[in-house]
């Protein structure tokens, strides 16, 4: 009798446990058109805009930015991409962060990933046009309009 109560309430105890641990269901995904524009020496400011599709709607929003290191730019770039894990539009404002060493010169192509504190991450992939030669850390900022 004692070993069936044990082996009961260990049961019950997993259950409870992986049901704990489930990641949330309600995640969408939205696809994100972004234009930004980057200038710097040692340190990369930029800005832009973009939209976000997701439920059949369209939200505008803010993009700000800058990288420290060894910059050298004056680009703008078109990216295209998904956003994901978003329950809501404003799930996609607030401050991403990537480490990268890329290029471009003339034109150029690329991609990026970065994630915010809601765990929304941005896979984006687009053209460079201008130059620039960095090494750098940077972050960007999105702001909902």
């Amino acid at each position: 009798m004692r070993n069936r109560m044990r082996i009961i309430l260990a049961a019950m105890l997993t259950m409870s446990a992986t049901s704990a641990m489930a990641p949330p269901v309600h995640a969408e995904t939205g696809s994100v058109r972004v234009v930004f524009t980057k200038a710097g020496f040692v340190v990369g400011l930029g800005a832009g805009q973009g939209v976000l599709t997701f439920r059949g709607h369209r939200y505008p929003f803010s993009v700000s930015g800058i990288s420290f290191g060894a910059t050298i730019s004056a680009s703008t770039t078109r990216l295209v991409g998904q956003a994901l894990n978003l329950r809501s539009p404003g799930d996609l404002a607030g401050t991403y962060s990537a480490i990268g060493v890329g290029g471009a010169l003339a034109a150029g192509a690329g991609s990026v990933v970065l994630r915010n504190s809601m765990g929304v991450i941005l896979h984006l992939h687009g053209v460079k046009v201008g130059v620039e030669l960095s090494a750098a850390a940077g972050g960007m900022q999105i702001t909902m309009e």
